[in-house]
């Protein structure tokens, strides 16, 4: 539990940094080239996940409220989780409390992660988005492996 609790509070502090930096220093709409594939352009997402909805934010909030608090129950009633799940778990609730604590304080999540010259792509994405992708990618797998070793255990019984 305590690596939960631990990745969960440095990885909502910092995308909550990063968010503050951006409103700070990067005007809506500005964007700054760090390099010739990443940029820094402040835009505001008042909708949900790749901007659809906007206008909705209050039922993102809502809804994310929800489900975070749900995420932290679950967990303490796990009792055979590995530590990795509990790391995992850990990005997912602060990207999704940066996000929750975005719309509450800026009245929308502040992305400003612009990647080019990937084809297709055209989003802009924050910190906290990152940390989601961290912490879900690997439970995918790790769910995938499970799933995988208990088909083969049962085929061989």
């Amino acid at each position: 539990m305590k690596y939960f609790f631990i990745v969960a509070a440095f990885t909502t502090t910092l995308a909550q940094v990063g968010s503050y930096l951006i409103n700070r220093h990067i005007a809506i709409g500005e964007t700054v080239e760090l390099n010739s594939v990443l940029f820094l352009t402040h835009v505001r997402n008042h909708g949900g996940i790749f901007g659809i909805m906007q206008g909705y934010g209050w039922i993102f909030t809502t809804i994310i409220g929800f489900i975070l608090l749900y995420l932290v129950y679950f967990i303490y009633l796990q009792k055979n989780l590995r530590v990795l799940e509990y790391i995992c778990f850990g990005f997912i609730l602060g990207g999704g409390l940066s996000n929750f604590l975005d719309r509450f304080i800026y009245g929308s999540v502040i992305d400003f992660i612009n990647v080019q010259h990937i084809p297709y792509w055209k989003y802009i994405f924050n910190t906290a988005d990152t940390f989601i992708h961290i912490g879900v990618w690997p439970m995918v797998l790790i769910k995938f492996y499970d799933y995988r070793l208990e088909k083969q255990s049962i085929q061989s019984s």
